[in-house]
């Protein structure tokens, strides 16, 4: 008899698992955002100037993500609805146009960068000129998206979770085989600074983690993948398989952005030229050969078509939920292409271009968290499932804390400072 008990036990735990993860997916296509050529660029800086001090910075940056991302897909399972579009029902006529404005500001200023960054993949894989490596990006992410308008979400998530296996491969294959030092890596997780420098750095990783574009979408991704829930012992599943929805997807994106810091950290301290995308890919296949600079470049140009994908995806929700006008996808990834490219074309430095999405983004993180923090605790709005005391008073602190960081990151960029 016990046996028996056992083995149904067995069973239906194989089957709760099971079902479990058919539910999880839209964390995976959000995390993307976290794992995108901005990140690339400041991870390997960071590791690259000031080793293993700033180990810290992407362990909070990771959990305040968690958080955001958790808050963001809840609000809209409980809803059935966007960020955008909850906003856009709340906000009069002006204000609604004005907040569509800021947010496509910061979805262009992302495509920016995830376009430079796959075109500057390519051309350290094949020596492609950077204007045709960006419409190749392009018309590769329209591709994607064509997967997404035609086949539905769960094809278009198995292809991001594909890339992100290529992101996570190419960018942690070379700590097999360089030596971090771990006593060292370990003491990075004490909370410190080293000069204005490294508060900058510390800005721009945590600007260039919490990004806007992928708090809007999130309520966006669990809306077309779940619809509104009227049954509560579903919504109710559906909450707890976010919460590993999201954690899995995350672990893995801080993860990535950790073993960037670590591999720099180990194997380009001291090397010239580390401040851009090139150079430390350069000085990677110098300290740990031309296999590893592949794997890297590869990494990075997944991180690039995947991002902009999902850029292009958030932007789509975003228009659509704050002006009630629905462009196809396709139209707006021609649309959104051209700065990039224009950019590309007027031979302006891709590091500065860069530099300035991670700006941008920055003026837009509070727009995002601050509406989502306030609609996730509104019991008229999400009942029984808004924010209890302790879960505000977090949320808020981390609130606070982006705020602030990112409040540095411009002030700093204002003074020139230099990371």
């Amino acid at each position: 008899m016990a046996s028996d008990v056992s083995d149904v036990s067995v069973e239906q735990v194989k089957r709760t698992s099971a079902r479990l993860l058919t539910l999880l997916g839209p964390a995976f296509v959000a995390a993307i955002a976290y794992v995108d050529p901005g990140n690339v660029a400041a991870n390997l800086t960071a590791g690259a100037k000031h080793g293993y001090l700033l180990v810290w910075v992407l362990v909070m940056a990771n959990g305040m993500a968690v958080l955001v991302q958790y808050q963001s897909a809840r609000l809209g399972l409980v809803t059935g609805r966007s960020l955008p579009e909850l906003l856009g029902e709340r906000l009069r006529p002006a204000a609604r146009r004005s907040f569509w404005v800021q947010a496509e500001l910061v979805a262009a200023a992302t495509d920016l960068a995830e376009v430079i960054g796959g075109a500057l993949a390519l051309r350290m894989l094949f020596h492609v000129p950077l204007v045709l490596g960006g419409v190749i990006v392009g018309a590769a992410s329209m591709v994607l998206l064509i997967v997404q308008s035609r086949g539905g979400q769960r094809p278009f998530e198995a292809v991001i979770l594909t890339l992100l296996g290529v992101i996570t491969a190419g960018f942690i294959a070379g700590l097999f085989i360089t030596g971090v030092d771990w006593p060292a890596a370990a003491g990075g997780l004490l909370p410190r600074f080293d000069g204005g420098g490294s508060v900058l750095l510390a800005a721009s990783m945590l600007g260039a983690t919490v990004m806007p574009h992928a708090i809007y979408l999130h309520s966006a991704l669990v809306r077309d993948r779940h619809g509104r829930q009227t049954d509560a012992a579903k919504l109710s599943r559906l909450i707890t398989a976010t919460r590993w929805d999201v954690g899995t997807a995350l672990v893995i994106a801080g993860a990535v952005n950790i073993a960037m810091l670590l591999l720099a950290a180990a194997s380009l301290g001291g090397a010239s030229g580390t401040d851009t995308i090139e150079g430390a890919h350069a000085a990677i296949t110098h300290a740990l050969g031309p296999v590893i600079g592949v794997a890297f470049a590869v990494g990075l140009l997944a991180s690039g078509l995947a991002s902009t994908s999902v850029g292009s995806y958030a932007g789509a929700s975003i228009m659509a939920g704050l002006l009630r006008v629905r462009v196809p996808l396709l139209v707006r990834r021609v649309i959104t292409l051209l700065p990039a490219l224009a950019i590309l074309a007027f031979g302006a430095d891709p590091t500065w271009a860069l530099v300035l999405s991670q700006v941008f983004l920055s003026l837009g993180i509070p727009f995002a968290v601050i509406p989502l923090m306030t609609l996730t605790g509104d019991r008229a709005l999400m009942g029984k499932h808004a924010n209890g005391r302790w879960m505000r008073a977090v949320g808020w602190l981390a609130v606070a804390l982006i705020v602030c960081l990112n409040v540095a990151l411009i002030v700093l960029t204002i003074l020139g400072q230099s990371t």
